[in-house]
């Protein structure tokens, strides 16, 4: 997190008694906590010796030892890693006391705090998933509150999440400053949110926002020069004292100072009080790396809350230690009835006029590339994995360890999701954890795939370890296998790149029968690009023969042999401002477009949508924001802020143009030079067109992967598209990848183009009353519509800046990598994209995983296995989406009393995991209202669905991270104008393992297949 220090200035008149409608003095929640930052400025390992595992212990013995005391517990990941590796007999038994108790309250229950702003909708289910399973296995709890306090902005997604999973109330803190203000001012700073325009009030949630003051206690003290009521101080790093004495110690509360203290929290209670519409004040005691030493914090607080309390006539206030359960239904005993909110989200943030956090939506490019890698895998992994383990429980690939690499990767990818981690906002030390905590996982995720595919016995794939020899002769020609595995359940038509070392080659299927295939030179010129167009069923996975050769193909037919593609270079050109375009026009085609590049400027001039037979002029180049770098100077940028110092400037003075024809792709190359001479460019476009004449293969889809880096210091740069739309600067963007948001360009006194910066996670859009100009992105990225028809990336950030804030924590982010994103490009009319870019924006997430087998090498002869159909597809209606095939390995009953009695007997202390419980979530994809057919409710027989899978025999719906049967759960319902007494409306009992799906639900679902598959 990023810590701004709040004063508190207590004017001479804040002790008087302030008294509330009904003469009753003001309740006060106090709630202890600590935000353990999972990361940040330090990496998991430093922060658990210096504090956090000191945080448990220290917490779990002190609560132990008062009745009254309370604490609440947000991020799993550094509870876990105390449990399993610091946590003493005593210590747990302690815990499972409290939380019997409830005195000891899980909230969020995730791995982490996760960012709201760049993360995607799979990872936030994900994190929350693990976090929740370990509880309920454990503790037999399900969090039903959220603590969403650090998370730069707030996002439309996050309450729906938390509905689905079975919160009561979320809780929200960082919103812009100006909102907050006029917020507070009219108290409104609760709400019912309606998040999503679909589901509408079936999944609104109770939301409170916490006041200026935030998630910590007030920081100053008019009587003292210490921390204001944080008798521990500040942790020590890296060790903690030995003598147990901190810095900043607040003043111990005694005789003397007991009611400088009470006056100073009571002030401050009545200033927040004002705020609200109840008489019931949220107080969170505690801040960043707090109650590492509990003992201290609660002898100082112990005397002065009974002190408050013994004078709560005269100070009109009364506290208590509090859980944020014990807050909440105090909230909603009131009865009050509160303003709904719809779909709106709280992004961007800003905090002061020229803080715009819009910074960290592109900061750390490569992180957020490989934190979605990681992900995609990872869902490659436990799907695969679920098949195999159905159909050969006995088989050679032992559960255990492959749960093992399961468990690693899903680790990774939900620690990396928190709101330092993801967000690019840490240090570079804990940057480089989160990539070697990946980078290991997916390594195990390999491991695992080569098992699934290569060992004997596996989903009918024969073993190609098996008895063979090499052949004798001249022959020139080399052998390679590959294993291309489809991880959605759809049918697609996908083109894969396989780099090769030799000039020609020809593809066979399993059936040897050939595989339509293009070679090219890569842009290395060391290397050749081998492009393959595959079909591939719903789960389903082929293995292909590639024959090399370096001279021509040797394929009995030269009809097997991969077109040799050849490129045409074009002269660099040197761009020019104000030169007339348009006189020299190349054309680009395929079925559904003609692009048309200038050979003036090397530029893209225009594209045109054939079957509308719209034109739309469009051009893409790479622009640059001069940041500041000297706080005396003016606003800067830094990891999370974009304080852009003038307009953006073009980035480069030459363009040069390769343009390689093909059959399978029409590659066009353009590089862009600083200068008109350089030898080295700066930045790249290669754009594949694909060329899917009487093939599936979508030709609408425009895949660019571009090459930015290393930047110079102090720049941000943009890839502008620029267009002939006129949508008046209004931006659609996704939130998380669950819904678009519509961003209509706003103007401010100060720092309007940052503050109109927004995420991207997935696509974004701008359209007219004709067209629609979509991009999809492997990664989150920034996004603005500075001018009307622009859509303008932010790819990359390399910064540094003399803040004394961000040296001393190395904050600065002078990232020197060459970053490599990609984006899909979409164009057509209105009706058409409206249709296209929810499913392609999955096929962008999950493409195809390429498992290479062998190195490319002389052929085998030997016993060859008899021909084999591949394995039966799996596959949905276009407009549902398989969130989820998983094998958790949380071992609980699904019947929650009989859990509990587990829990209590100490039967379940030591469990093995639950290799038969399969985790199933579907997803409807569209909205209410983007497409006449595919907005439809789809009801589908998931029995038939997953006869390609085995013969399902329990079905049971489960809420979205699994621990509540849906019949079971009844969320609090609360009061608002329009529906004051309405309950919550539940998906009707499954009949025939028949589900209805309705536009943007969610749907969770244990199953277990029949014994005969196991």
């Amino acid at each position: 997190m990023r810590f701004i220090i709040v004063f508190l200035f207590v004017a001479c008149c804040c002790c008087s008694c302030v008294v509330t409608d009904d003469n009753q003095p003001i309740q006060t929640f106090v709630i202890p906590h600590s935000h353990m930052d999972v990361g940040w400025v330090y990496t998991i390992q430093e922060s658990m010796h210096a504090y956090a595992a000191n945080v448990y212990s220290s917490v779990s013995e002190e609560l132990s030892k008062h009745k009254e005391r309370r604490f609440i517990a947000v991020e799993q990941e550094f509870f876990r890693l105390w449990w399993d590796t610091v946590a003493t007999d005593s210590h747990k038994k302690q815990v499972r006391q409290l939380v019997k108790e409830g005195r000891l309250e899980f909230i969020i229950g995730g791995q982490v705090m996760h960012d709201e702003a760049v993360t995607d909708l799979n990872d936030e289910i994900l994190q929350m998933t693990e976090g929740h399973g370990f509880l309920y296995q454990t503790f037999g709890v399900r969090p039903q509150f959220s603590w969403h306090v650090d998370p730069f902005g707030a996002s439309a997604t996050t309450p729906v999440l938390f509905a689905l999973a079975g919160f009561n109330a979320h809780l929200i803190s960082r919103v812009d400053y100006d909102l907050k203000d006029n917020m507070q001012k009219n108290k409104k700073l609760q709400f019912v949110w309606r998040a999503s325009p679909s589901l509408k009030a079936q999944q609104e949630i109770f939301t409170h926002t916490m006041d200026q003051f935030s998630y910590c206690t007030p920081s100053s003290l008019p009587f003292s020069n210490s921390s204001g009521f944080y008798w521990n101080g500040v942790a020590l790093f890296p060790d903690p004292p030995k003598d147990g004495v901190y810095p900043n110690m607040s003043l111990p509360v005694t005789k003397d100072t007991i009611s400088a203290y009470a006056k100073t929290m009571v002030a401050n209670i009545k200033e927040r009080a004002a705020w609200f519409r109840t008489d019931h004040v949220l107080w969170p005691w505690g801040c960043d790396k707090q109650f590492y030493n509990s003992s201290v914090q609660f002898a100082n607080m112990d005397p002065l809350m009974a002190y408050i309390n013994q004078n709560s006539k005269e100070l009109g206030v009364t506290v208590q230690y509090a859980t944020l359960s014990e807050y909440f239904q105090a909230i909603h005993k009131s009865g009050l009835v509160w303003e709904v909110r719809g779909s709106e989200d709280f992004l961007p943030y800003s905090t002061e006029p020229f803080q715009a956090w819009t910074g960290f939506y592109a900061s750390r490019n490569v992180l957020k590339g490989l934190a979605r890698q990681a992900s995609s895998r990872l869902h490659a992994a436990e799907t695969l994995f679920t098949r195999y383990r159905i159909s050969f429980p006995d088989g050679p690939v032992a559960s255990a360890w492959a749960l093992d690499k399961l468990r690693a990767l899903r680790w990774a990818v939900s620690e990396v999701q928190h709101h330092d981690g993801i967000t690019g906002t840490e240090s570079p030390k804990v940057a480089d954890m989160y990539l070697q905590h990946l980078l290991q996982g997916m390594m195990g995720a390999e491991e695992l795939l080569a098992a699934l595919f290569l060992l004997p016995h596996n989903l009918q794939v024969p073993s190609l370890l098996g008895r063979r020899h090499r052949t004798k002769g001249v022959h020139r020609s080399l052998e390679q296998h590959v294993i291309v595995y489809n991880p959605l359940a759809w049918n697609v038509t996908a083109i894969i790149n396989i780099t090769a070392d030799l000039p020609s080659a020809a593809v066979f299927d399993e059936d040897g029968h050939p595989v339509p295939a293009q070679i090219q030179r890569s842009e290395s010129n060391t290397t050749y690009d081998l492009f393959m167009m595959l079909e591939l069923g719903g789960l389903q996975h082929r293995k292909y023969l590639i024959r090399f050769s370096d001279g021509s193909c040797h394929s009995e037919s030269k009809t097997a042999c991969a077109y040799e593609a050849k490129g045409v270079l074009f002269e660099r050109r040197r761009v020019k401002e104000r030169e007339k375009t348009g006189r020299r026009l190349l054309p680009v085609l395929n079925e559904c477009y003609r692009l048309m590049f200038d050979q003036d400027t090397n530029l893209l001039h225009s594209i045109t949508y054939f079957p509308e037979k719209q034109r739309v002029r469009l051009t893409q180049d790479f622009w640059e924001y001069e940041a500041n770098g000297d706080v005396k100077a003016g606003p800067i940028s830094d990891n999370y802020i974009f304080s852009a110092n003038g307009s953006a400037v073009r980035a480069y003075d030459a363009v040069e143009m390769e343009i390689i024809p093909g059959k399978i792709v029409t590659e066009v190359r353009q590089y862009f030079y600083r200068e008109e001479n350089d030898k080295d460019y700066a930045y790249s476009i290669t754009t594949r067109v694909p060329e899917c004449s009487g093939a599936r293969l979508p030709c609408h889809r425009l895949e660019q992967t571009y090459s930015v880096g290393p930047l110079h210091l102090n720049t941000e740069v943009v890839l502008r598209t620029s267009s002939s739309l006129k949508n008046n600067k209004t931006l659609y963007t996704d939130a998380n990848g669950f819904q678009m948001m519509k961003r209509t360009f706003r103007k401010y006194v100060n720092n309007t183009l940052a503050r109109n910066y927004f995420p991207m996670v997935r696509t974004a859009y701008v359209q007219d009353e004709l067209s629609r100009l979509v991009l999809l992105s492997d990664r989150a990225h920034g996004v603005s519509s500075p001018a009307s028809g622009q859509l303008e990336v932010m790819l990359h950030r390399r910064l540094w800046n003399n803040l004394a804030w961000n040296l001393g924590y190395n904050l600065t982010l002078n990232d020197s990598s060459v970053v490599r994103p990609t984006l899909w490009v979409l164009l057509g009319s209105l009706k058409a994209a409206s249709k296209l870019h929810q499913r392609q924006a999955i096929e962008l997430q999950h493409r195809p995983v390429v498992m290479p087998v062998d190195q490319p090498e002389k052929p085998w002869r030997g016993e060859e296995p008899g021909k084999t159909s591949p394995v039966r597809p799996v596959v949905l209606p276009p407009n549902l989406h398989l969130l989820s095939f998983s094998v958790p390995g949380w071992n609980y009953s699904a019947n929650h009393d009989v859990h509990l009695n587990h829990l209590r007997s100490g039967e379940t202390l030591h469990v093995e995991p639950d290799y038969d419980r399969v985790l199933l979530r579907i997803m409807h994809i569209y909205e209410e209202g983007d497409d006449p057919e595919l907005s439809r409710p789809v009801t589908v027989n998931l029995k038939d669905v997953l006869q390609g899978v085995g013969e399902v025999e329990q079905l049971e719906e489960r809420s979205l991270t699994g621990t509540w049967n849906i019949s079971s759960l009844q969320r609090w319902t609360w009061k608002t104008a329009d529906k004051p007494d309405q309950e919550d409306k539940y998906p009707p009992e499954l009949q025939d393992f028949t589900v209805t799906i309705s536009p943007k639900e969610i749907r969770t679902f244990f199953i277990h297949f029949s014994s005969t598959n196991l």
